[in-house]
């Protein structure tokens, strides 16, 4: 094993707040990165959902005015 102790591994020769500090800067980017995703991801499944009822709203009020127009023509 390259550490003698636990306390020599955290140290890491002496280069231990680079070395934990870019560990911490990738965890958080990795973290933010995922947040990020998942609240694109609920957005967009948000967004797609409101279209869906939307065109079906808009195909009911469709076959309600064509029922009506076939139930009392135009003159």
């Amino acid at each position: 094993m390259q550490f003698d102790s636990l306390a020599a591994f955290i140290d890491m020769g002496g280069y231990s707040f680079y070395v934990w500090l870019s560990y911490g800067v990738t965890l958080l980017v990795l973290a933010s990165l995922y947040i990020n995703s998942k609240v694109s991801h609920n957005n967009t499944k948000q967004l797609i959902m409101k279209r869906l009822q939307r065109d079906e709203k808009l195909k009911q009020a469709a076959k309600l005015n064509a029922e009506r127009a076939v139930i009392t023509p135009s003159e």
